[in-house]
């Protein structure tokens, strides 16, 4: 990004060249004819549902994954027109706005799917639903038992329905040894072997979650829910992340609103937690942990200015932080900051809070503008 295309107070910008270039990236590792689900739930892991679609069905993407009916609403207001799953529950007051949106529902009970059965029979429609197989992770999902087949079984004789594809979510793929991963895709496989054997067959099978589209080749099968690795997130410590060539395609900007010196022994923010050894200048930053820049980074975290580090110190406020930028010469009201982006990737912070990568884009809250650019 120029630094000086910022606008207003902060920007988390969203890199698309980024984006075509992770996806290229990423069908280059999948076997012919598999399909790439783009995983965009938690409104595109907070990247913006709607900033993302257009560029994702240029690239040719024909299908979608998201958590809940109501991210399914916003990508068919975005445009889509492709098939979208929705992978959590849908409860069943929710039932008759969602199936408006054509949307794929997950199903994991009989009573689930005579529910909604019940729904589509009213609104006059065949509502399209996926089989959720639990194989160990052991949130939602049919077990892999006999009375699981004849219930399934069941659900697919049921009026005013239809399978379109039956899937199971890995639990430690991101783990280099993927002994419970490949238990897992057996027990899996297993219950497709037996839903076939009573005559029940599906369109399409998938498992690969984004750490199994690096690191299970096996697993393909007929699609994979690509996630992290869209955004350039990675979802392993155990893979060689540097030289797979995905990018993070968000950084975060704000700028410096006020610049003043203060002498050794001053304590700074809330608490006084942080005192002052030296004459210091203080940059403050109108951004704060109402905006997702996480408590935790107080007296810790670190920002770019005039391309150069400083750090957090004192506690960061709901909607201010401060920075040292004693040694960083010239440092004046306007200066952009860097506070996601080069270097201050999403990794560093993750791992300096020692979190994983998703949480650190999704508690960017939406106060942040999100703004599209093509690099």
């Amino acid at each position: 990004m120029n630094e000086f295309e910022l606008k207003g107070r902060t920007a988390a910008v969203i890199d698309l060249s980024k984006l075509r270039s992770n996806i290229e990236n990423i069908r280059k590792r999948l076997n012919p004819n598999v399909e790439l689900i783009a995983v965009m739930k938690g409104d595109g892991y907070r990247h913006g549902i709607a900033g993302l679609y257009p560029t994702l069905k240029e690239c040719g993407i024909t299908g979608y994954a998201v958590a809940i009916w109501e991210e399914g609403k916003m990508l068919r207001e975005a445009g889509c027109n492709e098939p979208i799953l929705i992978l959590g529950d849908t409860r069943e007051d929710m039932l008759e706005e969602a199936l408006k949106y054509d949307l794929d529902l997950t199903v994991f009970s009989l009573s689930g799917a005579r529910s909604i059965s019940s729904v589509a029979k009213a609104a006059g429609k065949k509502q399209n639903i996926q089989i959720k197989i639990n194989t160990g992770m052991n949130r939602i999902g049919f077990p892999v038992n006999d009375e699981a087949v004849a219930e399934i079984k069941e659900i697919s004789h049921l009026e005013n329905l239809n399978l379109t594809g039956i899937f199971t979510h890995f639990a430690k793929a991101d783990e280099a040894d993927h002994k419970s991963a490949d238990k897992q895709l057996e027990l899996y496989l297993d219950m497709v072997s037996r839903l076939k054997y009573a005559g029940v067959s599906f369109p399409k099978h998938h498992v690969a979650n984004s750490p199994a589209i690096l690191m299970m080749p096996h697993a393909q099968l007929d699609a994979v829910r690509c996630g992290d690795i869209l955004y350039g997130l990675t979802p392993s410590d155990e893979y060689d992340w540097k030289h797979s060539g995905l990018q993070e395609i968000l950084s975060w900007y704000t700028y410096v609103a006020m610049v003043k010196e203060v002498p050794a022994g001053s304590e700074i923010g809330y608490g006084g937690t942080f005192v002052t050894k030296r004459p210091t200048k203080i940059a403050t930053l109108p951004v704060g942990f109402a905006d997702g820049y996480s408590r935790y980074l107080s007296n810790k975290g670190k920002v770019i200015i005039r391309g150069k580090e400083a750090p957090i110190i004192g506690r960061v406020c709901m909607d201010q932080c401060m920075a040292d930028v004693t040694d960083i010469p010239d440092v004046e009201r306007n200066d952009i900051v860097t506070l996601l982006g080069e270097g201050v990737s999403i990794e560093w912070m993750a791992d300096l809070l020692e979190t994983n990568v998703d949480v650190i884009v999704c508690n960017i809250s939406a106060r942040v503008p999100r703004v599209y650019i093509n690099n």
